[in-house]
């Protein structure tokens, strides 16, 4: 699975509430090919842009942007997250 799991952090869930995005950490060598056609897959919601970074902890950190309104905060509700 290229989606290792959701972060959940006070910045994160800025871009959540005002960007439509949501940050993934996943796989190191995941490309954003891959993590668009999971996304898309696992939730059924069209993938407008990633970002993809690595963090100082060296993991993988993916930002997604959403085409719908409001597809991020659905897919975390989904996860049960929010």
């Amino acid at each position: 699975m290229v989606l290792a799991h959701p972060l959940v952090t006070e910045k994160a869930m800025f871009l959540l509430e005002n960007a439509n995005q949501l940050s993934f950490i996943v796989r190191k060598d995941a490309t954003k090919a891959s993590v668009k056609a999971a996304m898309e897959k696992t939730f059924g919601k069209k993938v407008a842009s990633i970002s993809t970074m690595m963090t100082t902890k060296g993991a993988k950190k993916a930002i997604i942007t959403f085409e719908e309104k409001n597809a991020a905060e659905e897919i975390l509700s989904q996860l049960g997250i929010v």
